[in-house]
C-alpha cells in the first residue's frame, strides 16, 4: 500500500494518518503479530508531528483496534471470537464457518449423579446417572471456553463415542437423535478455583457464563450444557428483527 497523506487536502492531518492505520493494520503480517512502525518512524515519513500521530493512534486504540505496551511497541488488538445467537450450531460448527482454527485442550467424561436442577431438566429420578462431558477448548495458542455437559440417559450414550466430532453431528448420526432447539441464559460470573485452573486465569476474574438447555425434534431434553468464557476473548451477540 501507499503509505503517504496529501498535505494540500482539507481532511485534517490526524484523520488521513487515522485512515491509513485502518489500511495498514488490515495487512496480514500485522495480524499475525508484527509491531506497527512507531510514531517517530510514521511522523517522519508522512512528514508531520509525533503529536497528529499519537492522536490517530490513541484514537484507534480507544476503539479496540490497537493495543499498546511498553518496550513491545504497537500492535493489532486480537480479534475476540463473535457467536451470534440467531445462527444456533454446535461450537464445532460455529467456529469452522467463522474459518477459526480451534484446539481441545482438555476432555474428560464421567458417569455422575446429577443435581437436582439437572435431574427436574431431564424429569428423572435420583437413582439415575448421566454421562457428563467436561471439554477445555480454544484457539491455538489459548483456551478461552470451558465446556460442561450433561446428556438424558434415554439418548443412549456410551462414553465410547468419538467426541472429538461435532457434537450434534455425532448424536444424529451415532444415535438418530437431532438437536433442534436451544434455550439459553446468559449471565456474568467470577471465576472460582475451579475455572480459573481450567482456563489459565485470576481467581476472581470476570467470566461469560452460558447455561443452555438443548432439546430434539419432539422439544424433548437432551443436553444440559454449561459454558465459562474468557470475557477478554469472547462476544456473544444478539440479531433480532421484526
Amino acid at each position: 500500500m501507499k503509505f503517504a497523506i496529501d498535505h494540500k487536502s482539507p481532511i485534517p492531518l490526524h484523520a488521513q494518518v487515522e485512515q491509513l492505520i485502518r489500511e495498514l493494520i488490515e495487512q496480514e503480517e500485522y495480524q499475525k503479530g508484527k509491531s506497527l512502525p512507531s510514531e517517530v518512524e510514521i511522523s517522519k515519513r508522512l512528514a508531520i508531528s509525533r503529536s497528529t500521530v499519537r492522536q490517530a493512534i490513541k484514537k484507534l486504540v480507544y476503539e479496540g483496534l490497537l493495543v499498546r505496551k511498553k518496550k513491545a511497541g504497537t500492535k493489532v488488538a486480537p480479534r475476540p471470537v463473535s457467536s451470534r445467537s440467531n445462527n444456533w450450531l454446535s461450537f464445532s460448527q460455529e467456529m469452522k464457518v467463522r474459518g477459526i482454527p480451534i484446539k481441545n485442550f482438555e476432555l474428560n467424561l464421567s458417569w455422575v449423579n446429577p443435581n437436582e436442577e439437572i435431574r427436574n431438566f431431564f424429569e428423572i429420578t435420583k437413582d439415575k446417572k448421566v454421562l457428563k462431558m467436561e471439554r477445555v477448548r480454544g484457539k491455538p495458542d489459548e483456551p478461552f471456553v470451558y465446556f460442561v455437559s450433561y446428556f438424558h440417559p434415554r439418548i443412549g450414550l456410551s462414553g465410547e463415542e468419538d467426541f472429538r466430532m461435532p457434537l450434534y453431528e455425532m448424536l444424529e448420526s451415532e444415535h438418530s437423535v437431532i438437536a433442534s432447539l436451544s434455550k439459553e441464559e446468559i449471565s456474568a460470573t467470577a471465576a472460582d478455583e475451579h475455572i480459573s485452573n481450567k482456563l489459565g486465569l485470576k481467581l476472581g476474574t470476570p467470566v461469560l457464563f452460558r447455561k443452555r438447555f438443548v432439546y430434539d425434534q419432539g422439544e424433548r431434553p437432551i443436553e444440559f450444557n454449561l459454558g465459562y468464557y474468557k470475557s477478554d476473548s469472547f462476544i456473544y451477540s444478539v440479531e433480532s428483527s421484526r
